[in-house]
């Protein structure tokens, strides 16, 4: 049986707080999870994770097929002793970076077919070959399910066909009809997993609403734990088209009790106003990488700056501020911008570890606000706050 419990404490509007219970820990919503592709956050350790107020992130199957493979994560017991993370862990089902990470993949043109392309998709699965050695793999619904029961995360999610934009609509809605297909045989395969695993179904469907509702339906009525939107923040899809998709799906899968997940969201504004639609928790890199470049989220630097700003900027190279002044991170309590400034330009690793503890509090502290202003319903007092509408 499924260790994952699922509870609203309080609402706001469609905006809603509450919490996941695992096995490993519990997930107070609306949480952010970062992604550790890898099993690791790149350049932190557990401990520090912890610090920045983070108790779950992202891992990517894909990635540990290859390195440092299954049988070595087995051996060691699962991702949670391999990592030494004892809180809760979220996997993808590999599906996203087997489209991705092809040389031509799915932005090869509809009508065109090319030798060069190092993905085949079919009503079974992905052929594609290894981006590192070149080797063929296949992975289906039942690969991904019994990848993913090795690795032992406590959420995982089913496996899909992901969708780049521009797209037809009958090519997204074949994606989507093979999506529910994959769907129902990640169902049958759940003996793959362990059983305090718990698995999320994906809606696909692109930017068109007969679609998107379709799949929202289908994956609303299958006995999922939990539903995660895709294929949307991953792409070139405008942002208008982004927010429509939820207006069409949220108040189908809403309903349904059960945690929802949007991925590949991690601006700032996007998570606000993904919150006030009723989304549960949301994934992206954007704290982590933009902080190896130099980048440093800040209330002040405000919307028209995505609420950051480039710590390698010459005008900061003497300035003796904290990276945030209204920040209690372990970086901004005990350096200032002119030595971050100076870790960056000699190309430091101290530079990278600072700069995503910053992030990574940062966006921990924006969802407990959330969270908080959820709870006492004034959360369209933080939406106006920060994003001034």
């Amino acid at each position: 049986m499924t260790k994952l419990k699922f509870s609203i404490e309080a609402t706001d509007g469609t905006a809603r707080t509450g919490s996941i219970r695992t096995e490993h820990g519990i997930i107070a919503t609306p949480a952010f999870v970062p992604v550790g592709t890898a099993a690791s956050v790149k350049s932190l350790t557990p401990d520090e994770i912890e610090n920045t107020g983070h108790r779950v992130f992202f891992v990517n199957t894909y990635h540990m097929i290859f390195r440092p493979g299954l049988e070595t994560v087995k051996h060691a017991g699962g991702l949670h002793k391999f990592m030494n993370w004892p809180h809760v862990l979220m996997t993808d089902s590999g599906g996203f970076q087997a489209f991705s990470l092809s040389e031509n993949g799915p932005r090869v043109k509809e009508n065109r077919a090319t030798e060069r392309s190092l993905v085949k998709i079919t009503d079974q699965g992905i052929a594609f070959k290894s981006a590192w050695d070149g080797s063929p793999v296949f992975l289906g619904p039942g690969e991904s399910m019994a990848a993913q029961g090795i690795l032992g995360a406590d959420l995982v999610m089913a496996f899909d066909e992901c969708t780049f934009y521009p797209i037809s609509e009958k090519r997204a809605g074949l994606a989507m009809d093979r999506t529910h297909a994959w769907a129902k045989v990640c169902l049958e395969s759940r003996n793959l997993l362990k059983s305090r695993q718990s698995l999320y179904g994906i809606i696909q469907g692109s930017v068109y609403k007969r679609l998107r509702i379709n799949s929202a339906k289908f994956m609303a009525s299958l006995p999922f734990d939990g539903l995660a939107i895709g294929s949307v923040a991953n792409s070139r899809e405008p942002r208008d088209k982004v927010f429509a998709v939820l207006d069409w799906t949220m108040p189908l899968l809403s309903e349904t009790a059960k945690p929802i997940h949007f991925l590949g969201i991690g601006e700032i504004e996007d998570i606000i106003l993904s919150v006030e639609k009723g989304i549960d928790s949301l994934d992206c890199i954007t704290p982590t990488r933009l902080g190896r470049m130099g980048w440093l989220f800040t209330k002040e630097a405000g919307l028209k700056n995505k609420f950051r700003y480039d710590i390698t900027h010459r005008q900061y190279a003497r300035d003796l501020q904290p990276p945030d002044p209204l920040c209690k991170c372990y970086a901004c309590l005990n350096f200032n911008r002119s030595y971050l400034h100076h870790l960056f330009k000699s190309r430091e690793l101290l530079a990278l570890r600072l700069a995503t503890m910053h992030n990574l509090y940062f966006f921990a502290d924006l969802m407990g606000k959330i969270r908080q202003s959820i709870r006492e319903r004034h959360f369209s007092t933080l939406k106006k706050e920060w994003l001034n509408y």
